[in-house]
């Protein structure tokens, strides 16, 4: 005969929030709710810093004062952008990506039905000057003096060499090569290494590891002594480079300072985004398939990887210097 099994008792656990705290929680006016999910620092920095903007050219003091917010406004906002004098003049595209930001927040707002629709919709923005990014390359004999500007053999200098090869070899975004662990270096597949990459979207793609980075890369961890810390950073500040288990990574402004400065002292100053470009043109010029290079570089669109490739731009490859006579 079968048994009645004894039911399980269920042990209610304590409660963590209190009746006060879940009532705040619940009355958060979506316009924040909207801004608190954007997971991506580089992206909440810039949607901040454009929806501060329209805060300030529409007057919006609350966030419940979206919900007023007309075509009207939003066209009169654009047209501002583009007459700003001096160095708040703001080209096309920037124009654009804050139109875009907008654009988010008031999508969201009708996905909650707290407006009825996107004022953003149907404001022309504008035009795409051209097919060619605007963030430029250097050329193949510049990135080889880039990538021994760091003469020295001290740790700083190690380290810089370091940094300089894993943007040029991989083409990393500079907000990339910071969230990279040592253990992301020490990925095998198959008997090749590979830098596990978190890009954007919090997505997540395995890079061959180029020879010369993995040498240079070796060399910097043997000498800051935190080759064995598999969760700390890769790339650290100097002051946080030895001893006392210090996990700190060097910050994407600590990067762009770095190519800023050797970059300087070579006679053309660049970005850090400058690499990025400079790697993707040496891979197409050298065959490289544009379908493996937008897999590379954790791009979505195959339109976006065209963007960076810097072949047509360059003078000495115009039919002017194939003419004879």
């Amino acid at each position: 005969m079968n048994q009645a099994k004894t039911p399980v008792k269920v042990t209610v656990k304590t409660r963590l929030l209190t009746a006060a705290e879940f009532q705040r929680l619940a009355n958060v006016p979506p316009e924040v709710e909207w801004f608190k999910n954007i997971r991506n620092p580089s992206t909440k920095r810039a949607y901040e810093n454009a929806i501060k903007d329209f805060m300030l050219f529409a007057g919006i003091k609350r966030p419940e004062e979206f919900r007023d917010v007309t075509r009207a406004h939003v066209i009169a906002w654009r047209d501002d952008l583009g007459d700003r004098l001096g160095d708040r003049t703001l080209i096309g595209t920037s124009i654009r990506h804050r139109l875009a930001a907008l654009s988010s927040l008031f999508q969201y707002l009708c996905d909650k039905n707290a407006v009825t629709h996107n004022p953003v919709k149907g404001v022309k923005r504008p035009k795409v000057e051209s097919d060619v990014g605007k963030t430029p390359a250097i050329a193949d004999h510049q990135a080889r003096k880039l990538l021994a500007a760091p003469a020295e053999k001290s740790l700083k200098g190690i380290r810089d060499r370091a940094i300089l090869a894993t943007l040029l070899y991989h083409a990393l975004r500079r907000e990339e090569l910071c969230k990279l662990t040592v253990r992301d270096f020490k990925h095998e597949r198959s008997g090749v290494l590979y830098l596990k990459v978190s890009g954007k979207g919090e997505k997540t793609r395995y890079v061959p590891l180029h020879g010369v980075a993995h040498d240079l890369i070796s060399e910097y961890l043997q000498l800051a002594g935190h080759g064995a810390d598999n969760s700390g950073a890769l790339f650290r500040p100097l002051r946080n480079s030895r001893g006392g288990g210090m996990k700190k990574a060097i910050t994407p402004d600590g990067v762009y300072k770095l190519v800023r400065k050797y970059s300087g002292l070579l006679g053309f100053v660049i970005g850090a985004h400058s690499l990025r470009a400079t790697a993707t043109t040496n891979a197409l010029d050298h065959d490289a398939d544009i379908a493996k290079v937008q897999e590379w570089l954790g791009h979505a669109n195959i339109a976006t990887t065209r963007l960076y490739d810097h072949r047509r731009t360059r003078p000495e490859d115009s039919p002017t210097f194939k003419i004879t006579y």
